[in-house]
């Protein structure tokens, strides 16, 4: 694994990402159907395919209202973790695999990697169903595999933060054991897709080749 230390969502960060699978994108990636292939993974795919052609990001860098309370509230929710688990974070910008096209942007890590945290500062509602379920969430069960494959952690740490309710009911925080068995399937499945991903390159390649003949 390779660390590089960039701020995220910075203009270096999606340097960095570019033509890569991210945790970000995993759930894009499992996407299936009962018939053919997904739209959501076809387009990731081809999402992949034009950044290495062009060396441009294709991400949708939009920000809504919500997003940016989310991050603008990043210290106060980093600060609610450390002060509810005794944990210092440390931050990291982007960390590639060091071998294959892929890789994630952990919120944060501790115990040199051993152990990464996803912060999560939702709409209110959404904050109280976490409560509510008392377990992590499935829609980021993706992005944990992935993050755990390229870094190797041990554990995983979820927080989601709200300052708008009672400060009892502010923060919901699980931790979740690595299982290997998972880590491997993602893996599997990630290797499969990013094979993909450089048959559709070389196939370009090769209409390029034919067109220049």
């Amino acid at each position: 694994m390779n660390v590089i230390n960039v701020e995220q969502r910075t203009p270096d960060w999606f340097k960095a990402r570019l033509g890569r699978l991210t945790g970000s994108y995993a759930d894009d990636m499992l996407a299936t159907i009962k018939s053919g292939e997904a739209a959501a993974r076809r387009d990731l795919r081809m999402r992949l395919v034009c950044e290495r052609l062009t060396g441009q990001t294709y991400e949708d860098t939009f920000m809504s209202a919500a997003m940016i309370r989310g991050v603008d509230l990043e210290p106060v929710a980093f600060a609610a973790y450390e002060a509810l688990t005794g944990q210092i974070v440390q931050r990291v910008g982007f960390c590639a695999h060091s071998e294959i096209m892929a890789g994630c942007s952990p919120d944060g890590y501790f115990d040199d990697f051993q152990g990464l945290l996803s912060l999560k500062v939702p709409k209110t509602t959404t904050h109280i169903g976490y409560l509510r379920a008392n377990r992590f969430p499935p829609e980021y069960v993706p992005q944990m595999l992935c993050e755990l494959w390229i870094t190797g952690a041990q554990t995983y740490d979820f927080l989601s933060f709200d300052d708008r309710l009672p400060l009892d009911l502010q923060t919901f925080h699980i931790r979740v054991q690595r299982n290997d068995a998972a880590v491997a399937e993602f893996e599997t499945r990630a290797l499969a897709f990013l094979d993909e991903v450089d048959r559709e390159l070389e196939a370009l390649e090769q209409l390029r080749r034919s067109r220049a003949a």
